[in-house]
């Protein structure tokens, strides 16, 4: 084992522009219940983005690791482990401690990425506990997106959703949630309906099975059409929303959900502050759902099913571990449809 290991950090400083590639010891032996894990690729969510660039929360102690998605090689395990061995190519946890059930203090506190390291590293010591088994259908790179954007598009459809057979679904945009939201709702047997501002990802987003698509762009009233576009095959509303935008887009989402209907409310793109009338929520008896990724049980239920129909996630472009700032660029530019990976290992 090399004595030394890469790590991209944030220096001294958030911005882009402090993010450095720094030459450290390698992770150790793992102690008891530990594994030490060799990361082979990595994966960009939005707020990655958000913590490089002190926006998400400018107290957060520096140096630090970021990146919440990440999956690799056991190579080596302490003693009192059994969940996983040496060479199992495994996913991190989100939150590590969050197991099942609701969440708690400790458990929203203390994730990948931001206050806990991340994992733009090359080794580094995990609790077997925060980890999970990648499907083994799965290459490095499609695995590691699965601890966040599916989990989440998940936890909203199928763990606090209830997601049926037959059920519409709205999901914004063409990132990585609202695309794990499509492909985990048709797996279902749902309905989904997919926004953008772009005609070429509304038709890549027809090819990987969307009912209908809308874009927001030259339809400004489009949570009235999706409403309407679900009330011709169902008779109601839309029944599901993947709600990504946050400030602006919810005041559409409430046009466009059925009464009794849910709000997955995941992503804050077009801002944190909204002005809403209530009445909206209250007198059609909408549930507005807050969703922080999941739990491990969780994230082991959307890998049995992602093996059962062999789903693959879908990669929009791979970067080089030394490219890592590019990445994170591509990511601001809004150009990907997908999730954006970073290769930590040789390809």
């Amino acid at each position: 084992m090399s004595e030394t290991s890469r790590a991209w950090e944030i220096g001294d400083a958030f911005g882009l522009e402090h993010l450095r590639l720094v030459e450290r010891p390698a992770a150790g032996d793992p102690g008891p219940g530990q594994l030490r894990l060799r990361l082979e690729a990595c994966s960009l969510n939005f707020r990655d983005l958000l913590i490089v660039k002190g926006q998400y929360d400018p107290r957060l102690a520096l140096p630090l690791v970021p990146l919440s998605d990440g999956a690799g090689i056991v190579e080596a395990v302490g003693p009192d482990v059994t969940r996983v061995a040496v060479g199992d190519r495994v996913c991190g946890c989100f939150a590590p401690t969050w197991i099942a059930g609701e969440p708690d203090k400790t458990s929203i506190r203390t994730t990948r990425g931001g206050p806990l390291p991340g994992f733009l590293q090359e080794t580094m010591i995990l609790d077997a506990e925060g980890v999970v088994k990648a499907p083994a259908h799965l290459s490095a790179e499609e695995a590691a997106t699965l601890p966040c954007a599916p989990l989440t598009a998940w936890s909203a459809l199928v763990e606090l959703g209830g997601l049926r057979a037959g059920d519409t679904v709205l999901v914004q945009g063409t990132g990585g949630v609202s695309i794990a939201g499509l492909q985990i709702g048709t797996l279902f047997g749902a309905k989904v309906i997919v926004t953008s501002s772009s005609d070429a990802k509304l038709e890549r987003a027809k090819a990987l099975g969307a009912w209908q698509t809308i874009n927001y762009r030259t339809d400004e009233s489009w949570g009235k059409t999706a409403a309407r576009m679900a009330q011709e095959l169902t008779g109601r509303a839309v029944d599901h929303i993947v709600e990504v935008g946050g400030a602006g887009t919810l005041a559409q989402s409430l046009r466009a959900v059925r009464p009794g209907g849910q709000i997955a409310l995941i992503g804050i793109l077009g801002g944190v502050k909204s002005s809403v009338a209530l009445t909206k929520i209250l007198m059609s008896q909408v549930r507005v759902q807050g969703v922080l990724v999941g739990h491990r049980a969780g994230f082991e239920a959307m890998n049995r099913a992602l093996t059962a129909h062999g789903t693959q996630p879908v990669v929009d472009r791979v970067f080089p571990f030394e490219e890592a700032v590019q990445a994170f660029e591509h990511l601001e530019s809004g150009k990907h449809f997908g999730k954006i990976v970073i290769r930590v290992g040789a390809a």
